[in-house]
């Protein structure tokens, strides 16, 4: 029997597995897809989690960013890191060095689906696997989740309405703009970064977030609850849309949501749930793999010592404030007197929106 299995290769997964053995624990990670997976993110990478990932080993290449600037057309505001530059990776470029941490460290990848899982009081197996401990870094859309009956409605627009993962083909469903079900729609160009900090375009149909990610490509991102494709949401950003004037897609379009994922506990028996799995509540402050990591840090230190029923504090602990701050400014953003102040508000307090943006980093 191994002391912890883990559930999905992910950045929270693959975080778990590595910190698990370099803390002298036996870890397999099961995962049913083939390396590199993608994922529809913003793929900029928080100093505090670039600097977690090189003491846990990960070698990581990408284009540094210094900050973050608002923007909504009429008001630009710039936040830059006291601490030190973020990082810009493509997510399969943070997968293959994930991945090959994990090989460096002799951890077994499974090529497998978890399927049933069964516990009792000293052990928990799945996938033909037994462990003392199983942690489930399987995505937004958490099949472990549902599974253990730890998955909770959302409540949208004066209705219970059950969280559905968005394929890469599909299209935001015809909510508001304001207060709907938020989703993330994300593409590649081959232009050369025109600044040094991460972008947020802000519009009344939602964000849109430009990532540098090297020399010659940016990521784009857009969080929206608006029906339509990647290209009619550019529509409305025309900054953003001058800016990429010319500049070839590199990749197709994908698709994340909905974002907001309720969870009632963060553990059952011997199941513990890091990274998305553990609950979500919307990419708007980008700091999703800084919170799993931080999270997959007090997973590990629980299952080393034995003690499950401390992870439920531990991982409130450590999140407390950015799920705070990312629940805040989404209510202002779902409040139509609200949203079009918010850029302006930092423009008028910068050292204001300075002071969350590094606290955030």
């Amino acid at each position: 029997m191994i002391d912890l299995l883990v559930a999905g290769s992910g950045p929270a997964g693959a975080a778990t597995a590595i910190r698990a053995a370099l803390a002298g624990l036996s870890v397999v990670v099961v995962e049913p897809r083939s390396a590199p997976i993608d994922k529809a993110c913003g793929e900029g990478i928080a100093h505090s989690a670039v600097s977690y990932l090189e003491r846990l080993g990960v070698e990581l290449s990408g284009r540094p960013f210094h900050g973050i600037r608002y923007l909504d057309g009429r008001h630009s505001v710039d936040a830059r890191f006291a601490a030190g530059p973020g990082l810009g990776v493509r997510r399969t470029t943070l997968h293959a060095a994930l991945m090959s941490r994990l090989a460096a460290l002799d951890v077994r990848v499974l090529r497998a689906r978890v399927g049933p899982i069964t516990q009792n009081t000293t052990s928990v197996t799945a996938a033909g696997v037994t462990a003392r401990y199983l942690a489930a870094a399987d995505g937004l859309h958490s099949p472990i989740r549902r599974q253990l009956g730890l998955h909770s409605p959302i409540r949208q627009l004066g209705r219970w309405q059950p969280s559905q993962p968005l394929s890469r083909s599909s299209s935001p469903a015809p909510h508001g703009a304001a207060g709907g079900v938020r989703r993330g729609l994300r593409q590649h160009f081959a232009v050369s970064p025109w600044t040094d900090l991460v972008e947020v375009y802000w519009s009344k149909l939602g964000e849109a977030y430009v990532t540098p990610v090297a020399d010659d490509l940016v990521g784009v991102a857009v969080l929206t609850s608006a029906r339509g494709t990647f290209d009619s949401h550019l529509d409305a950003f025309p900054l953003l849309k001058r800016r990429l004037r010319g500049a070839v897609a590199a990749s197709a379009v994908m698709g994340a949501g909905p974002l907001r994922q309720r969870v009632s506990a963060r553990t059952a028996g011997r199941v513990l749930l890091v990274g998305d799995a553990a609950g979500y509540v919307d990419a708007l402050t980008g700091e999703g793999i800084a919170v799993a990591l931080r999270t997959s840090a007090e997973l590990v230190d629980c299952v080393r010592a034995d003690r499950p029923q401390d992870y439920e504090a531990a991982w409130r602990r450590v999140s407390w404030e950015c799920r705070l701050l990312t629940a805040s400014l989404l209510w202002a953003r779902n409040r139509p007197v609200l949203a079009p102040r918010i850029v302006p508000a930092a423009a008028a307090l910068p050292s204001v929106y300075r002071t969350i943006v590094n606290r955030l980093s």
